[in-house]
């Protein structure tokens, strides 16, 4: 346990790392924003196209995969819908919460530290439940809130959530990598140069702006957010490794997408809240919590998949 965790310090460390710097005011917060944007936009998205154009698309697709961790999510999400409509929240509160249960950080967290930490096996499994993270359910929770308010779901609410999973740059970079490795074409060495030289900020950089971007969050609804952020760190890997299970998965793969939903609440649940302006507290809290609980649990799960 203690060798486990000793691979993971690090990781946390340039999280605290971060959180010390924003809270000092020694990083001002606006240049947590800044960081936050280079990461997205450059570095993280050099790192994803150089993963993907790597990828044999045919081999990344696995159904089994798609169907167990869509499976395990969704009894999650729907386990955390029917919590919060029995404390007589709306459904727009419901569907926060909800996301809150089983959206992890696995761009900023999980694509730098479990590829490090479990190999580069890791890659297609994390890039596949990132991809059906953003499709699927970022596409679910946006359509329900818009559906709730309006009354109803229309067309003109459809098409700006359309036009923002395509526009996304983890997306556009994802894409066009797979395209690459589809045509074949080798990664020219200045160019392949390039992208390690880049996406090499991407781990750093990220786990630096998510303990800056900590910093200025607090905790208030204690109990909501406690129980959202157990929901994401026990309930979301339990129910996604019996799914797994269950469906045969193989071993390897099913041990990445455990490890993946493990990972703490993410950070743009809260820029959703935000925009929404729908449980901005109780979100702000579990990512605070789940973050600083992650540090025991992630190692916990990582024990456990290397044993299986």
């Amino acid at each position: 346990m203690l060798a486990v965790f000793l691979k993971t310090l690090p990781f946390f460390g340039l999280i605290g790392l971060g959180w010390l710097a924003a809270r000092t005011r020694f990083f001002p917060q606006d240049g947590a924003a800044w960081l936050t944007k280079f990461v997205f936009y450059f570095a993280l998205s050099a790192m994803l196209f150089r993963f993907a154009a790597r990828l044999d698309l045919a081999a990344l697709f696995d159904p089994r995969f798609v169907l167990a961790y869509l499976g395990g999510s969704l009894a999650v999400w729907a386990i955390g819908m029917m919590t919060a409509r029995a404390r007589g929240l709306s459904l727009a509160e419901s569907a926060m919460e909800a996301q809150c249960c089983m959206i992890g950080n696995t761009g900023f967290l999980g694509v730098p530290m479990l590829v490090v930490l479990l190999g580069e096996q890791a890659i297609g499994p994390v890039l596949m439940v990132l991809t059906i993270d953003m499709v699927v359910f970022s596409t679910l929770i946006t359509l329900i809130i818009h559906a709730g308010r309006s009354g109803g779901l229309r067309l003109a609410s459809v098409i700006p959530v359309l036009r923002g999973i395509v526009a996304n740059p983890m997306v556009l970079s994802m894409v066009a990598g797979l395209a690459w490795a589809q045509m074949r074409l080798p990664l020219p060495g200045p160019l392949d140069e390039f992208l390690v030289l880049l996406g090499a900020a991407a781990t750093p950089g990220a786990l630096f702006a998510i303990g800056a971007g900590l910093a200025g969050r607090r905790i208030q609804r204690l109990a909501a957010s406690t129980w959202l952020s157990l929901a994401k760190l026990i309930l979301h890997p339990l129910a996604v490794g019996l799914a797994a299970w269950m469906i045969g998965v193989e071993p390897v793969a099913a041990g990445v997408m455990v490890a993946t939903s493990a990972l703490p609440v993410a950070g743009t649940i809260y820029i959703l809240a935000e925009y929404f302006g729908v449980a901005q507290q109780r979100v702000s809290a579990a990512i605070l919590i789940s973050t600083a609980g992650s540090i025991v649990t992630i190692p916990l799960i990582m024990l456990l998949i290397g044993q299986a």
